[in-house]
């Protein structure tokens, strides 16, 4: 088979965030697109099948386009690139990126780094209640926390009001030392960690002090009206179908609710329903409420924990199938 070239400009600049250290992101392109990448004086050669070739360029040329911005291209960017160049959607990389939320208290940008996470925050700023839902590592709680934090800034709400269900993963921590707050803690710490990153602590503690900010466990929610709030509700797979309802009938007048979970980390008791599985499908054709489903492909924690997802959804649909296959027939 005749072989195919086509050359690309880079500047050194560009080309050292894109190759990676010691080329490791472009033996990644290599790999994937079957194709042979060459750089000699900041031109950038691409060789091999013409419509890999295409490819490849394609996605070079939307890193480039990142890295211009001003992003760090890591492993995860490259990745995912490469996915979206196998699916001709390369240029979705730059259009997701083009979307920033907010910045950290460090000015780092924070923006959907995949087309579920884009999805994602696009819903929640059109409807008024959005479920996120998906295995670990793809951004629900963190993004919804950039929206929350974005709102309250803007003016757009008065409060913000964090919860989740206080229940322990899987073990018995026994009888926690100190006041209440002290005793909720632990369990909302990921929620204390996002806003710590985004709001900084300095200007969480005064908003917190001055009841702008709540960050309480869901049984605290009951009997009461939640107006003009952005309202997160987290790990929301633990809570009880009586629960959810209880959560979602407090919202009141210019409120915006999110709720956040994993099918697949559930910590109930065994055979108690969760309120996420019946939610999803009670509320499943009300206008105003949507439900994101992401997926391993919006992971954007380090590449193994997208593969230990994988991993995981493979074998527990073997597991499905097979328990189907030992079902007596009747």
């Amino acid at each position: 088979m005749e072989q195919y070239s086509e050359k690309i400009e880079l500047s050194a600049e560009n080309m050292q965030k894109i190759f990676g250290m010691q080329d490791t992101y472009v033996r990644k392109l290599e790999q994937d697109f079957q194709v042979m990448i060459i750089d000699r004086n900041g031109s950038v050669t691409v060789s091999g099948e013409e419509k890999h070739v295409h490819k490849a360029v394609s996605v070079l040329r939307q890193l480039a386009v990142l890295s211009e911005r001003g992003n760090v291209i890591e492993e995860q960017s490259v990745d995912y690139a490469i996915t979206m160049g196998m699916e001709n959607q390369e240029e979705v990389i730059t259009e997701i990126d083009s979307d920033c939320i907010c910045h950290t208290i460090n000015g780092k940008a924070i923006k959907p780094k995949t087309l579920g996470q884009k999805n994602y925050v696009d819903a929640i700023r059109k409807k008024m209640i959005v479920f996120g839902l998906g295995p670990a590592g793809t951004g629900k709680t963190y993004l919804a926390m950039a929206m929350a934090i974005t709102a309250f800034k803007n003016n757009e709400v008065g409060r913000i009001i964090l919860t989740r269900p206080a229940i322990e993963a899987g073990e018995k921590l026994g009888f926690l030392p100190g006041d209440l707050q002290s005793k909720v803690d632990p369990y909302l710490r990921p929620l204390y960690d996002a806003l710590y990153q985004i709001m900084g602590a300095e200007s969480f503690a005064k908003n917190m002090e001055k009841g702008l900010i709540e960050v309480a466990p869901l049984a605290y929610m009951r009997g009461r009206t939640l107006d003009n709030a952005y309202i997160i509700l987290d790990e929301a797979q633990n809570t009880t179908p009586a629960q959810m309802k209880m959560f979602l009938t407090r919202i009141g007048f210019g409120s915006k609710v999110i709720v956040t979970g994993d099918m697949s980390q559930k910590d109930l008791a065994p055979g108690t329903k969760s309120g996420l599985d019946v939610a999803t499908r009670v509320l499943a054709n009300i206008d105003d409420i949507a439900f994101c489903k992401l997926t391993n492909k919006d992971v954007v924690r380090h590449p193994l924990v997208q593969k230990i997802v994988k991993a995981y959804d493979d074998f527990e649909a073997k597991e499905k199938s097979r328990s189907k296959d030992r079902r007596p027939r009747p």
